[in-house]
């Protein structure tokens, strides 16, 4: 009886372990935290009228599999009609109600909602949406990965793409296209920044350090180490159901502002990683100093056609891809794999992203901060290519192309017919 009695108690234990063992391991392969506040399919929340559950459709028979079950496995643990994870009210209410009223106030708050969206705001989208998809079939319009899947994209290049879950909104972002106040915004609605407890809510006051500090955004790159194999499917779930923009800028333009920034200014960075580099092939400095302070000091930086040299050298790509302040858009955003939903343009910044963030229903939340900053214009790029050749300038152009013509840029023959 005593071995009879021992026996069971063996089993009574081992079973307890090895349940212990199955919690623990699911809890460490992220499955619990990814349904539990990883919301796949909020969409904006709209305030006050919650839309009415979508009707029941019927399901065709089919073998389920985890895949294709995600979703549903992934509801049952959202509000309805919210999109948003269910949790328990918080303890201390009353101590919530008073930092609730801390909260940043739109300056134009009076402007909410209250008018619908202008007719040609609407038509503008839309044919900026259609210009895409026409290119991107155009086979007119040629550019590695043109034709390649989403999956086939490997993973080092989705790192541009933000995700907010809070608000379903993915944003790909582009360097030197006013991305440090949109990345600001997405600091501020995925309340990634806290001050005295309370989630930041005026994108001016986020430290400009922390703006593009990467452990601050939550990008597709960094699906692979939290989600594992199941990474690129939710992925795919999110870019189907979430809002995904993109801001975008003339080409030339963009690439005279990285100049600007990168090499008439001082960064010792960029000195070391490229202008020195710029300098010995180019321009005739075999040794040049060894600080961007010391080169400075003695005026020496990189011309501009010593930039445009760089950039059209076969060697630059041989070494390294272009850095992302001048790697072309459809290279950081692949915008023949992803149906953006809405794409602005810096030159109409304001009205655009005053559009974008009452379609995503965030302007109670949020104001796109207005820049005051020396911008370069367009009525500039005669004065930056008269030291360029006219050939440089027709391949600078080749090289470029498909972003002229995916987002409706028009071919600059004024610069390269002179």
């Amino acid at each position: 009886m005593g071995t009879s009695r021992m026996f069971r108690v063996f089993v009574v234990l081992g079973s307890a372990f090895m349940i212990l063992l199955i919690i623990v391991y699911w809890d460490d392969v992220g499955a619990s935290h990814l349904y539990l506040h990883t919301p796949v399919s909020p969409g904006p929340k709209i305030p006050h009228h919650p839309p009415p559950p979508p009707p029941r459709q019927p399901q065709a028979s089919r073998t389920p599999s985890f895949l294709s079950d995600i979703d549903a496995f992934v509801n049952q643990f959202l509000e309805p009609g919210t999109g948003e994870p269910t949790e328990a009210a918080p303890s201390d209410a009353s101590n919530q109600s008073e930092k609730a009223e801390e909260r940043y106030v739109p300056r134009r708050e009076w402007k909410i909602h209250l008018t619908p969206v202008a007719a040609e705001l609407r038509e503008r989208q839309e044919q900026r949406r259609r210009l895409l998809q026409e290119m991107c079939a155009n086979d007119s319009v040629t550019f590695p990965g043109k034709n390649r899947s989403f999956d086939d994209i490997p993973n080092r290049e989705l790192d541009h793409l933000i995700v907010d879950d809070r608000h379903g909104i993915i944003y790909c972002y582009v360097p030197k296209v006013a991305c440090s106040n949109w990345k600001r915004i997405m600091i501020v609605l995925s309340e990634s920044l806290l001050r005295d407890g309370v989630p930041q809510r005026d994108p001016l006051a986020v430290p400009r350090d922390l703006v593009h500090n990467s452990s601050m955004h939550f990008t597709f790159n960094k699906f692979w180490k939290r989600y594992g194999k199941f990474a690129r499917h939710l992925m795919k779930v999110k870019l189907k159901k979430y809002t995904k923009f993109i801001f975008v800028r003339d080409p030339f333009v963009r690439l005279i502002s990285a100049y600007r920034n990168k090499f008439e200014l001082r960064n010792e960075d960029f000195y070391r990683r490229f202008a020195q580099v710029m300098l010995r092939r180019y321009a005739n400095q075999p040794t040049p100093p060894a600080s961007v302070d010391e080169a400075f000091g003695v005026g020496l930086h990189p011309s501009f056609s010593n930039f445009v040299q760089y950039l059209l050298d076969p060697q630059t790509e041989k070494e390294m891809p272009f850095n992302e302040h001048w790697r072309q858009v459809y290279r950081l955003c692949h915008p023949c794999q992803i149906q953006y939903d809405f794409v602005g343009h810096l030159e109409s910044a304001e009205e655009d992203a005053e559009h974008l963030l009452r379609q995503l229903r965030v302007d109670d939340v949020v104001e796109f901060p207005t820049s005051h900053r020396n911008l370069t214009a367009s009525s500039w790029q005669s004065d930056w290519f008269s030291t360029v050749s006219a050939e440089a300038r027709r391949e600078l152009y080749k090289l470029y192309e498909p972003d002229f013509r995916l987002f409706g840029y028009d071919r600059p023959d004024s610069i390269l017919n002179e």
